[in-house]
């Protein structure tokens, strides 16, 4: 079993930045992939990102590329999702996932989630 501990949401002003952390214990989440779903307002859950737990390559959902970065710490057992020039439309619930499949895009093929943290980008 694998536990994921989101952290770092919060308020912020369109053009800000805010930083994600997932911190993941229980059994060793080496050799999963990683991935950050968020899920806006009345809407499904979508795709952010996700990074290889060995790999040093993350992969990003169109509307984000260029504005997130994603990155891991193995040493800490925490990934993070960097968020720069925020939007409104960045709002939403944000959820850390672990898979056992190689670049996880859906959520259906990941395994475990953590509780989510919000994110409102106000205008």
């Amino acid at each position: 079993q694998v536990q994921l501990v989101e952290s770092g949401g919060g308020l912020v002003q369109s053009g800000g930045s805010l930083r994600l952390s997932c911190a993941a214990s229980g059994r060793t989440v080496s050799g999963y992939t990683m991935g950050w779903f968020r899920q806006p307002p009345g809407k499904e859950r979508e795709f952010v990102s996700g990074i290889s737990w060995s790999g040093s390559s993350a992969y990003f959902a169109d509307s984000v590329r260029g504005r997130f970065t994603m990155s891991r710490d193995a040493v800490k057992n925490t990934v993070y999702l960097q968020m720069n020039t925020l939007k409104s439309d960045d709002t939403g619930v944000y959820y850390c996932a672990a898979s056992f499949r190689r670049a996880a895009a859906s959520s259906k093929e990941y395994d475990y989630w953590g509780q989510g943290t919000q994110v409102t980008v106000s205008s």
